[in-house]
């Protein structure tokens, strides 16, 4: 690959891992596109502002991602 095709792959997963950072899903892509690229998922990534405006992307501990799925039902 070309090294103008590599910056423009890196550059587009990139725009990818802002969007999901918002907590938003990229437009057009699935969650199994996402796996696919390696990406993580939407609620996997936060978000922090520097006080100089600089703002930093972290992945979450998978530890500490809390799950959407809760079971209410007794266990018998």
């Amino acid at each position: 690959m070309c090294m103008a095709c590599e910056l423009g792959d890196q550059e587009r997963l990139w725009e990818l891992v802002e969007i999901i950072s918002t907590g938003a899903m990229p437009p057009d892509h699935t969650a199994d596109d996402l796996r696919r690229l390696g990406l993580p998922q939407p609620g996997e990534l936060i978000r922090e502002m520097q006080a100089d405006g600089t703002v930093i992307i972290r992945q979450i501990a998978p530890s500490q991602i809390k799950s959407a799925f809760a079971c209410d039902a007794p266990n018998e």
